[in-house]
């Protein structure tokens, strides 16, 4: 098992998301974020809504998730 933060995720705080792969721990992530976006959290809003702004652009979502799998990767199992 491995953990990584919300901010290590790209967020905006230091919540700690825990799983094996780094698909569970992304999943984590969305829910807190969909979490964060109900409450309108100001500091998480202005993550999302930066992402979405990336989503538009081709291929620069794939690189941002790809770095935040290899940051997954490359950390120590707990």
């Amino acid at each position: 098992m491995k953990s990584m933060t919300c901010r290590q995720l790209g967020g905006a705080c230091d919540k700690i998301f825990q799983g094996n792969t780094f698909e569970e721990v992304a999943e984590l992530s969305k829910q807190h974020g969909m979490e964060m976006f109900q409450t309108k959290d100001e500091a998480h809003l202005k993550i999302i809504y930066e992402l979405q702004e990336l989503m538009e652009q081709p291929g620069e979502m794939e690189k941002w998730l790809e770095s935040k799998r290899q940051a997954f990767e490359d950390l120590p199992t707990d």
